[in-house]
């Protein structure tokens, strides 16, 4: 697929998702990256007006899942995550979060991402590792 018919893509399964619930938008894919952005608003804040670290781990979530799922055959497997763990170093409360997702690890069976969130001044906010596991899809015996 070209760059454009895998954003069209993403964009089309993420609709009624908690992706759209967070306006979470694919801004870039690489080769071997991909790339997107998330406001930071009242919605995503935590009660004293700053950005929850749990939007934070969905939004890092979503990024290495949308990864495996455009670097990996998934004509064929499920991605889905299994193990995440986010360290939170610095807090923001307005503008936009970026998160990068790229390889550790790119196994047959499981794959390690790092993914480096940060604001638009490229300051890091939080650094996540995400494990995802590709499942056999069931084939029908038709």
């Amino acid at each position: 697929m070209t760059k454009e018919e895998t954003h069209a893509l993403l964009k089309k399964i993420c609709k009624n998702t908690l992706m759209e619930t967070l306006d979470i938008e694919v801004s870039e894919v690489g080769d071997d990256y991909l790339i997107a952005k998330m406001p930071v608003t009242p919605k995503v804040h935590q009660p004293d007006g700053v950005l929850h670290g749990g939007a934070t781990v969905a939004l890092a979530e979503t990024v290495g899942s949308m990864a495996s799922f455009v670097f990996l055959n998934t004509d064929d497997y499920y991605v889905r995550g299994i193990e995440i763990s986010a360290n939170h170093i610095k807090s923001i409360s307005e503008g936009f979060v970026y998160a990068k997702a790229t390889y550790l690890h790119k196994g047959r069976t499981t794959q390690l991402w790092s993914i480096r969130i940060t604001d638009e001044a490229e300051n890091l906010i939080s650094v996540v590792k995400l494990t995802t596991i590709t499942l056999p899809k069931k084939k029908d015996n038709a």
